[in-house]
């Protein structure tokens, strides 16, 4: 016996032993192949149809102007107050509803305006907005 020489059973093993993966590889085969038609005619159901056309139903926009000396423009057209009540309620009803959007001068009585805002919020126009410059 001699120690601390080396025997041809002690090498070290250069190659990976496949057959683990193999055998891996197989069993999972095999469970997709039963799984598959299983799962393919689980439960059968009528879906419903549906178009792949966008809804585009953009809300028009109303734009309120009241000028300097109190006058309602409604779309750039003079308009007096029953008339702007009216058309209010008219654009109330429509669907979708419209936006409000309300420039007034700088010079106008705060009044006119606010006499706005109440007459539509009297007809129902849920959005208002108001139109401003920015500071230079």
């Amino acid at each position: 016996m001699a120690f601390g020489t080396q025997d041809d059973t002690d090498e070290v093993m250069n190659e990976i032993n496949m057959t683990p993966m193999v055998d891996v590889m197989l069993v999972l085969l095999i469970i997709f192949i039963i799984t598959v038609p299983v799962m393919k005619h689980a439960v059968n159901i009528d879906l419903p149809k549906a178009s792949n056309v966008p809804q585009d139903a953009k809300p028009e926009t109303i734009r309120l102007a009241v000028d300097a000396a109190g006058d309602y423009y409604w779309n750039e057209s003079k308009v007096s107050d029953e008339a702007l009540q009216l058309q209010l309620k008219a654009a109330a009803t429509q669907t979708p509803q419209p936006e409000l959007h309300i420039r007034g001068d700088k010079a106008v009585r705060y009044e006119r305006v606010a006499t706005a805002m109440a007459a539509a919020q009297q007809a129902g126009i849920k959005k208002i907005g108001f139109v401003t410059e920015p500071k230079n």
